[in-house]
């Protein structure tokens, strides 16, 4: 792909998105520096630099990213307990988030982390296009993959891990455009989530 192509692509996911951006300031994360992250037991060190996204998306949740949020984004899920939404709801009314359950499966994340996407950001397009089992953070876990059509109207791709412990959903999410920007930046986040470490405290 051509420079002025990645330029165009850009520019067209920037002023396109009508996304509520939560987050636009950042603090850097410096490659080879263990970092604890969603104000949680949950570490990562982090083999090259990344931007830890200001604003608080909910308790435990936290947003890193290498190019800005509508480029690329990772996040993580340090610890989310039974009876809570992955995210803060913004109509617990009228827009209530799916919660973490009690008795929750591994097979289960995928669908929960659809169902907060559906009504949190209001996609109606989203597709679980695998899931598999996987290790994460030394513990049986779950691999998945994803797709959805934003409301900018840009496919975007994504991946995640994730495995329960003593009953909390500990999770790393990453999406990016499917055209260009997933691929360019695929290999970092797995890098990234192959570092995740846990506290001896919360293990037992």
């Amino acid at each position: 792909m051509n420079n002025y192509l990645k330029i165009v692509i850009a520019a067209a996911v920037l002023a396109g998105s009508v996304v509520p951006m939560v987050a636009v300031a950042h603090s850097l994360r410096e490659r080879g520096e263990a970092v604890s992250v969603a104000d949680s037991s949950l570490s990562v060190t982090p083999p090259r630099d990344w931007n830890r996204l200001s604003g608080n998306l909910g308790k435990n949740t936290e947003s890193w990213s290498l190019d800005g949020a509508q480029l690329n984004s990772v996040t993580f899920y340090g610890g989310i307990a039974a009876g809570k939404p992955l995210v803060r709801e913004r109509d617990r009314k009228d827009s209530p988030l799916p919660k973490v359950g009690r008795n929750m499966l591994l097979v289960e994340v995928p669908e929960l982390f659809e169902g907060t996407y559906r009504t949190d950001r209001q996609i109606g397009d989203f597709q679980v296009t695998s899931s598999t089992p996987g290790q994460f953070l030394g513990e049986d876990g779950i691999h998945f993959s994803y797709q959805y059509v934003d409301q900018d109207q840009l496919t975007r791709k994504g991946e995640a891990r994730a495995t329960i412990i003593h009953g909390k959903l500990y999770m790393i999410t990453f999406d990016a455009p499917r055209l260009h920007y997933f691929e360019q930046t695929a290999d970092d986040f797995q890098a990234l989530a192959d570092s995740a470490r846990l506290s001896y405290a919360a293990r037992h």
